[in-house]
């Protein structure tokens, strides 16, 4: 198992990153996707540009403060816990992401590929927030 945290403050409401990360109806702020397609009971299915899917479960969503769902593809399963914290008019997330790799092949590069993954997400966020500002 490998386990990857990243935590970042963004300069607006929690409410405005609430509302980003949690809409599964516009991915276009991710560069890495080409689509979600949401499939009801709290699960979704997100799509890499190359079509590589992975399926996600949520089992918790606390609106502006704690959003985690299990998550599965061919390579891996794990999960994902997102914290949202209001500061003033700025907002602190916390993102955890366990992951447990199903080849063995890929174990030794999952810890690399999370924090990878994690720090490009980031960057998208934060572009789509200065966008929305």
């Amino acid at each position: 198992m490998s386990k990857c945290a990243i935590k970042a403050e963004f300069n607006c409401p929690v409410e405005q990153v609430w509302a980003v990360v949690t809409n599964l109806s516009d991915c276009a702020w991710r560069s890495d996707l080409s689509r979600i397609e949401v499939c009801g009971d709290g699960r979704f299915i997100e799509y890499t540009k190359e079509g590589f899917a992975t399926e996600f479960t949520v089992t918790a969503c606390e609106p502006c403060r704690l959003w985690e769902f299990t998550m599965e593809n061919a390579n891996m399963r794990g999960r994902w816990s997102g914290k949202f914290q209001a500061q003033g008019g700025k907002t602190v997330v916390d993102f955890t992401e366990e992951v447990f790799a199903k080849k063995l092949l890929l174990k030794p590069l999952v810890g690399a590929y999370l924090r990878r993954q994690q720090k490009h997400y980031m960057a998208d966020l934060r572009g789509a927030l200065q966008k929305r500002q």
